[in-house]
């Protein structure tokens, strides 16, 4: 087996794998499963999971590979793009239908612009001239210099009017009839809908031999400087052009062997927020869940497992039987938890102190990485119980963690919000576990504090029991249900969520436990319930 200094861990975030020269590595370490297969399904609209479970990453991967006949392109929505929907917002006075209208055109602009030349020739039967027509305007307006992002397609939207005169003077040089020649800078809506009917039937007309796949990120985060409202409205828009372009036009294109379709990655928080129609049966229809959850029984027969190991095994120089790998660089077992096991294995550790997301064992591995390295150790030593309880080790994972519950909290809060929460866990005076009773009186506590220095506290820390569900929310409790067996059942809202409950509610009158991956910044373990 490889020294530890010489493993490559990769990055906590997938985006760096779309530079050249991560490829091959991400290549190597990527496990192929049953959620790749179902991103393939024609129905498959949204790909939904928490921060770190991995959607950057299946993007990333059939991005940057051409898999089962389909060509797939990703795309990131950027601080700028947001602040180009607000200036259009002002200019225009757009209207949320007027957002998902601009995400359309935005969407068949990067998808027309993602088929080779040489598939666009290669079936007699292909009618091409309205999309090659299309392209030659776009090169006129762009001067032949179009990056296909997002923000370069809003700057077309931005500008309509010319749009619309070039395309249509393209259309007719090409002996295709237009349907208006005359554009007016005051009938925006006009213009762009002019544009949005010119590119589906120039993509209904052709014949394409692949899928095509466009993939959008980006919007689990939002830019500080950008109102929620506005963030929401521009977000919203996209949902629902996404949903309108893959069901209603997409799905109706006859006689081609290769399909189009569109897929947003989100968090399900956001998607619940987002307020599409049906949501539920979006939710079990159209979108695929990443769960990598298992069970400390079980947990060597996960993909959560199969992809820790894979990132060690991929790495040596001869084929090593699934689980050997970490059995080799981990080979520490402890104490067990329960009477139903004889000991707990190393992973069992990585489960308790972690949510079961990819990223948090990436993470985890990259830290002891770090400091077995600074601990001038033996090149064949391996990682031992010591290093994983090391306190500076603890320390950085819980900040980790923290960290990512802070981005999650800055898509709906200001960052003063976000941290006003954290004072909460001083009046647990270091407990980790506490019952409703007790919750009640730490709150009261809490806002006490808060209304003698703040002008304005916002309702989801005010009202005790919205604020109960937000800690569930962002997996900072559980609630723990006493089964009849007197077995204890730890309920996490990572755990109970899925396809059908896919915003679950914490409980009342229970008892309530923090992560023990939080307890190191959040100051909290020292003390016991009651």
């Amino acid at each position: 087996m490889k020294p530890i200094s010489t493993l490559e861990f990769g990055f906590s975030d997938a985006e760096n794998y779309n530079r050249r020269e991560n490829k091959d590595l991400f290549n190597k370490i990527f496990v192929k499963n049953i959620y790749l297969e179902q991103l393939l399904r024609p129905n498959t609209f949204f790909l939904m999971g928490e921060k770190g479970t991995g959607k950057t990453a299946y993007a990333v991967f059939l991005s940057n590979n051409d898999y089962k006949d389909t060509v797939s392109i990703l795309k990131y929505i950027r601080e700028t793009d947001y602040q180009k929907f607000v200036t259009l917002k002002k200019e225009k006075h757009l209207q949320l239908s007027d957002y998902t209208s601009i995400w359309k055109v935005i969407i068949l602009l990067l998808l027309s612009q993602s088929i080779d030349a040489d598939e666009l020739d290669h079936n007699p039967f292909s009618r091409n001239k309205r999309l090659k027509a299309i392209r030659q305007a776009i090169d006129e307006y762009y001067k032949n210099a179009f990056a296909p992002e997002i923000i370069y397609a809003l700057n077309l939207i931005e500008n309509t009017t010319e749009a619309a005169e070039l395309i249509s003077k393209y259309l007719k040089m090409g002996e295709e009839h237009s349907l208006s020649s005359s554009f007016q800078e005051s009938k925006f809506q006009v213009n762009l809908l002019f544009i949005q009917n010119q590119f589906e039937k120039a993509l209904s007309d052709i014949k394409i031999k692949e899928n095509h796949l466009l993939f959008i990120d980006g919007i689990d985060i939002r830019p500080g400087r950008i109102p929620y409202g506005d963030y929401l409205d521009c977000i919203k828009g996209l949902a629902n052009a996404i949903w309108s372009i893959n069901n209603d036009f997409f799905s109706k294109i006859r006689d081609s062997k290769g399909r189009f379709r569109v897929v947003l990655l989100m968090r399900p928080d956001i998607f619940n927020s987002i307020g599409l129609q049906n949501q539920t049966n979006k939710v079990q229809d159209n979108s695929v869940l990443l769960e990598w959850r298992t069970t400390y029984p079980e947990y060597r027969s996960s993909y959560l497992f199969e992809m820790a190991d894979k990132i060690l095994s991929s790495q040596q120089d001869m084929v090593v039987p699934t689980g050997k790998s970490w059995d080799y660089y981990l080979p520490w077992k402890s104490s067990t938890t329960s009477p139903d096991r004889r000991f707990d294995d190393s992973f069992i550790h990585f489960l308790r102190i972690s949510y079961s997301r990819p990223r948090d064992i990436v993470a985890m591995l990259k830290i002891l990485q770090k400091n077995f390295s600074q601990s001038n150790k033996s090149s064949n030593d391996v990682f031992s119980e010591k290093d994983f309880n090391n306190k500076a080790v603890q320390n950085t994972f819980s900040e980790y963690l923290m960290g990512g519950i802070k981005d999650q909290l800055s898509f709906y809060y200001s960052d003063k919000h976000s941290e006003m929460f954290l004072h909460f866990f001083e009046y647990l005076k270091g407990r980790i576990k506490f019952n409703y009773a007790d919750y009640m009186q730490f709150h009261d506590l809490f806002i006490g504090h808060l209304a003698s220095y703040n002008d304005g506290i916002p309702e989801f820390i005010r009202n005790p029991d919205t604020f109960l569900q937000f800690l569930y929310d962002t997996n900072i409790i559980c609630y723990i249900e006493m089964l009849d067996t007197g077995d204890p059942l730890f309920r996490w809202c990572y755990r109970e969520r899925n396809q059908a409950n896919i915003c679950p509610k914490v409980k009342k009158d229970e008892i309530y436990m923090i992560h023990y991956g939080l307890a190191k910044s959040l100051n909290v373990g020292h003390r016991e319930l009651i």
